[in-house]
């Protein structure tokens, strides 16, 4: 692999981590979030499925960062 391209995959390594740690972050906050702020019980359901987006949307992109140092090999 050159250097081109192991620069692109640790930056979207980095953001799949970051993804995985604010989704996960969110998750665990979203019910104090929502009662703190008084909202009711379907918005922090959203908050869950915006967890949700970003865990898959990272998975995602593992995938592909995968598929690429395969390749590569």
């Amino acid at each position: 692999m050159s250097g081109g391209d192991e620069t692109g995959i640790a930056r979207q390594a980095r953001q799949a981590a970051l993804a995985i740690a604010g989704g996960g972050l969110l998750a665990i906050l979203a019910p104090a979030l929502s009662r703190g702020l008084g909202l009711p019980v379907r918005f922090e359901i959203l908050l869950y499925l915006v967890s949700l987006a970003a865990f898959i949307w990272a998975l995602v992109v593992t995938i592909r960062i995968w598929q690429k140092s395969r390749d590569k090999e």
